[in-house]
């Protein structure tokens, strides 16, 4: 303002005005003519870090940016840095939603004590996985999406798309894992929802040797690895599209489990995916 204003009135008066001084107006009037070499690099970089935003549908805080830039572009920036260029950008991450606590009375038929116990650390594959049942509203209709994760590298190893939240949906996705991974002496922990207590669930996993654990009851932090999957599946891709058809959906799904095995990294798994953290470590 002071600069276009500087053709009709005193740039002394104009400065006393804006409550800048006039040395300090000088110097910015010469940073716009002749850039510094930090300047130039900044702006360098914020155009990464857009790239970054637009490819990523915005779901990229500071510290993932971060990592981005180094593997994508052998970028070591400091997270400061990424965040105070992201802050003049006015880019941030979508903020996930809380999910509310829902306490209520369930039928039991087996209950398994809680092995897992919220250790969710494993030390090599097939040791612990952990399963749950999500639903997907859309154009009024409803699905329901069940996974298996392994610890070891929180890969999906297995998903099961239904109409209906039912037995065979999570039976159908215990059998997937075991063709994909034997199970073998497996831990697999779940909540207390109703199939998995039902009798014929528990009947699958002695038929396959799997060890069943359960959370204890209202308590979704005991199995917080499954539903930290499923926040991060509906921020990074349920919430962002809208969605008119089944096929739609299991095509969404279907892509963002593929990426999320093999493109998104995990500061857990060293900055790594969970394939390529497989591929290195076991």
């Amino acid at each position: 303002m002071i600069q276009e204003l500087s053709q009709i009135y005193p740039v002394q008066l104009l400065c006393q005005i804006a409550g800048v001084s006039r040395s300090g107006y000088y110097k910015w009037l010469m940073r716009q003519t002749s850039p510094s070499k930090k300047q130039i690099d900044d702006q360098a970089l914020m155009e990464k870090i857009l790239q970054c935003h637009e490819i990523h549908n915005d779901i990229y805080g500071y510290l993932r940016v971060k990592t981005w830039l180094f593997q994508y572009h052998q970028l070591i920036v400091n997270h400061k840095r990424v965040y105070r260029l992201m802050k003049r950008m006015g880019i941030q991450a979508r903020i996930r939603r809380k999910k509310q606590k829902y306490f209520g009375r369930k039928e039991a038929w087996v209950i398994s004590k809680n092995h897992l116990n919220r250790e969710f650390q494993a030390t090599k594959p097939n040791e612990k996985w952990v399963t749950d049942v999500t639903y997907l509203v859309f154009n009024q209709k409803k699905l329901y999406l069940s996974v298996i994760l392994d610890l070891f590298n929180n890969e999906v190893i297995a998903y099961q798309i239904s109409k209906r939240n039912d037995l065979k949906l999570v039976t159908d996705t215990v059998k997937m894992a075991v063709k994909k991974r034997g199970g073998n002496g497996t831990l697999l922990h779940s909540d207390q929802g109703y199939q998995y207590t039902s009798r014929q669930y528990n009947q699958l996993l002695q038929r396959f040797n799997i060890k069943a654990s359960m959370s204890r009851k209202g308590n979704c932090l005991d199995n917080a690895c499954a539903e930290s999957f499923f926040s991060h599946f509906k921020t990074e891709c349920f919430h962002l599209h809208q969605f008119y058809y089944e096929s739609e959906v299991k095509h969404a799904v279907r892509k963002y489990i593929k990426f999320y095995n093999t493109d998104r990294f995990q500061k857990r798994l060293n900055n790594l995916s969970p394939l390529a953290y497989m591929a290195k470590v076991a």
